[in-house]
């Protein structure tokens, strides 16, 4: 079982289906706008960290990054376009879990 925390965007739409089709079973989503959310920690439970780089507070990018270091967490970057998305997750060092490598 594969998590992958969202971090960007207001709305979705259908990347949420097609990740679980791609096989990943919990999917959280942040939107990234907000200040506080910089304070708000990495779930211990995540696999991985996708960032939606059109729709994210900057500032919230530095410090997730560093965080995902410190808890040994792959991150990819990608728009908010499912074609950006799916090639972000196939190149990242984690990878998508229908991918093989």
């Amino acid at each position: 079982m594969t998590s992958l925390m969202i971090v960007g965007a207001d709305h979705l739409g259908s990347i949420p289906k097609k990740l679980e089709d791609m096989g990943f079973a919990n999917i959280l989503h942040i939107s990234g706008r907000k200040t506080k959310m910089v304070k708000r920690e990495i779930p211990a439970d995540i696999d991985m960290i996708l960032v939606l780089t059109d729709f994210i507070n900057h500032n919230l990018t530095t410090v997730l990054k560093k965080k995902a270091m410190e808890q040994d967490v792959p991150i990819c970057y990608a728009k908010r376009s499912w074609c950006s998305i799916y090639k972000a997750i196939g190149q990242c060092e984690a990878g998508c879990p229908m991918i093989k490598k």
